[in-house]
């Protein structure tokens, strides 16, 4: 499934690229993601074989025709005649992927024992854009387990400094004596 995702969003990001559109699109995804979220139940309607798929396809053009550019109301229709809406989702967190490996955009997962400040956030990200060479964006969570500092997942590499590390390596010294 997932690889039939990439090669649908690889198409669209391809286009996308071309006519110089890929925010305009990425914009529309999410558009249509934040839709397809809040109603799920349309999402049922658009893939249910009950429905002639004129019609499903029309409902897409209706719902989203005026909204966004043409090459994503086809990218849609195009799923909806394949049968694979129900993989979108996948497809635009791929084109997303793309994206931000066209503009060397790298997600580092932060967690911290507590919420880190703005400040903090800033702090951070700037230390990883030195280190990584390009644009860095952060993806939070807490995790009290670890009691304090924080550990920082990215691009494969991941750097503990959390408290939690430390005592465990005091720990072990402590047990080889």
């Amino acid at each position: 499934m997932k690889e039939i995702s990439k090669e649908y969003a690889e198409a669209i990001f391809t286009l996308a690229c071309e006519e110089g559109y890929e925010d305009a699109v990425m914009t529309a995804l999410d558009n249509v993601a934040a839709v397809f979220d809040q109603t799920p139940e349309y999402m049922e309607l658009l893939t249910s074989p009950g429905i002639p798929l004129c019609e499903r396809v029309g409902l897409l053009q209706t719902t989203f025709g005026q909204k966004m550019p043409e090459m994503v109301c086809s990218f849609l229709g195009l799923l909806c005649e394949k049968g694979r809406l129900r993989l979108f989702s996948f497809c635009r967190d791929e084109y997303r992927r793309l994206l931000h490996v066209r503009r060397a955009v790298v997600t580092a997962k932060v967690t911290s024992a507590v919420p880190l400040t703005e400040k903090e956030r800033k702090s951070l990200i700037q230390q990883l854009q030195k280190k990584n060479g390009g644009t860095v964006r952060l993806s939070c969570e807490v995790d009290p387990s670890i009691m304090g500092g924080v550990i920082v997942e990215m691009e494969g590499a991941v750097i503990d400094g959390s408290l939690r590390r430390r005592l465990q390596q005091v720990k072990e010294v402590m047990s080889d004596e």
